[in-house]
């Protein structure tokens, strides 16, 4: 067994919704069946017993492919990790699959399989596997690789109210929303919190003094500059007092009721490795953490130190490696509690408690090891969110607003909430932006707390779910002139609008990046953009096959056309249906409250129908097509032609535009324009743009050159007429001839090469197409061959000519020429006034600039 090729799948996909792992899996012919290999069976069980006995979805036999996805998976969920989806897919090639295993985070995948393909080494070689070893390197990077509890309780609550996330690095940045509507998340920060807040909340001293201002309580206290300065300051505000970073976090360096100068000296040198010192006078009670999450008070948790109880039997060291043990703590802060450490901080607990970690405290006995009860240092947390005094809370919410900190961690000591903090002579001690949150979402004992959605309330308003206007824009043909066509139109209703095509990514119109831009990245890329109000992507089969689609759905999806199909044999898509089953991902990932705008009168896309969770919008050339009157019938949106207009129809709601007002069609001339521009109204339509914004965009939008490349570019030359096209498949073809046929010329001209990575079928079916329509043909070879050897597609066209009826054939001058300009300028010597000319571009740029300069000099 060879995997020779691994993929992720991070968008809905083929397959699934789901993010998931695709290896391309070669087997030989005796791994076809794992019951032919002797006593692999009972060896993997003994290996690794939870696989069970792996099989094969369709009921035959099972490959080792069929292992490795079954290894994948449970490796995974021993692992911890919740996935469940899992698939072996057989190719047309003999031995050849394609394995899907589910993945939460992606490095957990890949390393899953690789883990997989061990074990199935290993029992092939009757080797031992150490599954319990592999499962902990799997535990180990997912919890490494995952979002921290904090943050992934904001994302789940942000993906439970239907709010689009993604993580935009490998920490905790992540990116809610989509264009103009994102918000961004750091951990337990928001992109509205401003690096002065933070820098407030960061200097100790400095919020000290806006808290007192603000009349909320605080104890007193100085930054020091030495250990003599430090027992100075301790005179001042009189003992015990407390020593800390005047920049800190995470309980880093704070030594609390310190007593007696020696005492000061050790917690002057824990603190002063982080930077300049703070003494201030300590305050007596407990410690409690206040969450404040824009203007409430979210959740409050009394913490205690870390500590151990005496058994009278285990020493405290050991006592520590007891409470370790409990899976809710590790060394991080995956989860909700952290490991105790023996540091040198707990050392000068214990000593002052007369107590070293060797010594076996007595039964009952209480062993605080550090004074500071942050969670980050081995504490606990006992939520008392409801007990929280109105008063005490107030002091909170106003230390929060008072620094500028939109998310809050308010530290304060008292003997309790439920009494003001002036009644008691409690305060604030401390003011965290960026605060941990597992303490309320997991306390150690009372009620979890939902704060995760507390802060997607504060950042999202009730209705909005961050998302903007999608469109994508699938098919064989037409795609990227319907494309163009929605985003002018968008733009024209005074939207920001994002576009990607073959073409480029496009912002409002400008190019910001160029070359086939028609994959899952640039339409990330676009929903990036904090600018963009509408995004029109469109989407071809090769990205979504190598790693589905950019965004989790849409609220409009178009499919132009299935045809005959394009590109097949590659990528494992042979025929036009399966072909459709690719191109209706996009279908199939429509909002339920959006729309499919479907081609009635292709079978493959009108039966995309069924699959779509939204509603359908048909259009069609044909008014009477059945599927399309059928739909009529039952009153739902269709765009159709009716004499030389194009309507739009809903129940006994009509409205139309002629097509003379639609400079793209040529006056309804150009057939498979006039398809374009029905699927671009019914996609308007769905997103809800107004009847006469649609007209705008319609009458200002024409087929040149500048606005639509490579489109049924039209151009006077020497007195003829020449069009550059970018057609490159039979169906291409089609619609071509039947503008070609329809339009007066004296004699007509084609230019045409042939894209290397086609079937030979395909390449030959272009020309044959093309015979009966033009009178001369020049081939031309230049960067579109593909891999292909040096005269290979022109001899293909050649016989694609030559094999055409010979009754309905007109062409009867085929020439062959090196590079795209010299065939094109060939072409243009041969004509006269009235002729016509299609030329069938394959480097647009190049091509249509060159073309543009002969018009200009005739």
């Amino acid at each position: 067994m060879e995997i020779i090729r691994i993929r992720a799948l991070r968008g809905p996909n083929l397959w699934t919704r789901k993010t998931a792992m695709l290896a391309l899996v070669q087997c030989m012919p005796q791994e076809c069946d794992i019951s032919h290999l002797p006593g692999f069976v009972a060896q993997l069980r003994q290996s690794f017993a939870a696989i069970g006995t792996p099989g094969s979805e369709a009921g035959g036999a099972a490959t080792l492919a069929h292992v490795l996805q079954f290894a994948a998976l449970v490796l995974q969920q021993e692992a911890g990790a919740k996935v469940d989806f899992s698939r072996t897919v057989a190719t047309r090639e003999p031995g050849l699959y394609q394995v899907l295993v589910e993945y939460g985070e992606e490095a957990v995948g890949r390393q899953a399989l690789q883990q997989a393909e061990n074990l199935i080494r290993a029992t092939l070689a009757g080797q031992p596997f150490g599954a319990a070893a592999a499962i902990a390197a799997l535990r180990e990077l997912d919890e490494h690789e995952r979002l921290g509890p904090s943050t992934g309780a904001i994302v789940q609550a942000a993906a439970a109210r239907g709010i689009p996330c993604r993580r935009l690095t490998r920490g905790s940045l992540v990116q809610f929303g989509w264009g103009s509507r994102q918000r961004r998340i750091q951990a337990a920060e928001v992109d509205a919190t401003s690096t002065v807040a933070e820098s407030i909340a960061q200097d100790k001293q400095l919020t000290r003094k806006l808290l007192q201002a603000a009349g909320v309580p605080v104890p007193l206290g100085r930054p020091v500059a030495s250990p003599e300065d430090a027992w100075v300051a301790a005179q001042e505000v009189g003992l015990p007092v407390v020593a800390k970073p005047q920049d800190g976090n995470q309980g880093k360096g704070v030594t609390v009721n310190i007593q007696s100068r020696e005492e000061l000296d050790r917690a002057y040198q824990a603190a002063a490795r982080y930077g300049t010192v703070m003494v201030e006078k300590y305050l007596p009670g407990q410690d409690y953490r206040l969450l404040v999450v824009g203007d409430r008070l979210a959740a409050a948790a009394r913490r205690e130190p870390p500590q151990v109880i005496g058994d009278g039997q285990h020493s405290v060291r050991e006592l520590v490696e007891l409470v370790n043990l409990d899976p809710r703590r590790s060394d991080g802060h995956a989860t909700s509690l952290t490991r105790i450490r023996l540091d040198d901080i707990a050392l000068g607990q214990l000593q002052l408690q007369g107590l070293s970690p060797e010594a076996v405290p007595a039964e009952g006995q209480k062993v605080v090891l550090r004074h500071n009860a942050n969670l980050s240092t081995g504490g606990s947390a006992t939520d008392v969110t409801e007990t929280v005094h109105p008063a005490v809370a107030a002091s909170a919410i106003a230390a929060a607003q008072m620094v500028g900190l939109d998310i809050c961690g308010v530290d304060v000591v008292c003997e309790s909430v439920e009494r003001p903090l002036e009644e008691q002579a409690g305060g604030v001690v401390e003011v965290n932006a960026a605060p941990g949150l597992r303490m309320h979402l997991a306390p150690s004992y009372g009620q979890p707390r939902p704060i995760g959605k507390y802060v997607v309330d504060m950042l999202f308003e009730r209705g909005n779910d961050g998302r903007i206007p999608i469109v994508s824009v699938t098919g064989t043909n037409g795609k990227t002139t319907t494309s163009r066509l929605l985003a002018h139109m968008l733009i024209a209703h005074g939207l920001v609008t994002g576009m990607t095509n073959t073409d480029g990514i496009y912002i409002n119109g400008k190019l910001i990046e160029s070359g086939d831009c028609s994959g899952p990245r640039s339409a990330r890329n676009v929903l990036f953009h904090p600018e963009v109000d509408a995004a029109v992507l469109e989407v071809a089969r090769g990205g979504i096959l190598r790693e589905g689609l950019g965004f989790d759905q849409s609220q409009v999806a178009v499919v132009t056309n299935i045809g005959a199909g394009d590109h097949l044999g590659l990528n494992h898509i042979h025929t036009a249906e399966e072909l459709a089953q690719v191109k209706g991902v996009t279908v199939r990932n429509v909002s339920p409250r959006g729309y499919a705008v479907l081609n009635a009168e292709d079978p493959l896309v009108a039966a995309m129908a069924s699959t779509t969770p939204g509603q359908v919008i048909y259009f069609a050339l044909d008014k009477h097509h059945p599927v399309l009157a059928a739909h009529r019938s039952q009153g739902r949106r269709s765009v159709y032609v009716e004499g030389d207009a194009i309507v739009a129809s809903e129940g006994s709601w009509r409205d139309s535009i002629a097509l003379a007002e639609i400079p793209v069609t040529q006056g309804g001339r150009v057939a498979f324009q006039v398809q374009n521009v029905m699927a671009a109204v019914a996609a308007a339509w769905g997103l809800g743009l107004p009847t006469e914004t649609i007209r705008r965009g319609l009458a200002s939008f024409s087929a040149s050159a500048d606005n639509a490349p490579g489109r049924f570019n039209t151009l006077q030359i020497r007195g003829a007429t020449v069009v550059a096209d970018y057609g490159h498949n039979p169906d291409a073809m089609r619609a071509l001839v039947q503008v070609v046929e329809a339009t007066p010329a004296g004699k007509r001209v084609l230019v045409i090469s042939g894209a290397g990575d086609r079937r030979d079928e395909d390449i030959r079916a272009q020309t044959a197409i093309l015979a009966p329509a033009f009178d001369e043909a020049i081939l031309y070879q230049d960067a579109c061959q593909r891999g292909r050897a040096d005269g290979e597609v022109l001899a293909l066209l050649r016989q694609g000519f030559e094999g055409a009826d010979a009754a309905t054939r007109r062409v009867r001058r085929i020439d062959e020429v090196h590079g795209e300009i010299a065939a094109i300028d060939q072409a243009i010597a041969r004509l006269q006034p009235g002729d016509f000319c299609l030329v069938l571009i394959d480097q647009v740029e190049l091509a249509l600039e060159h073309l543009q300069q002969l018009a200009r000099q005739h």
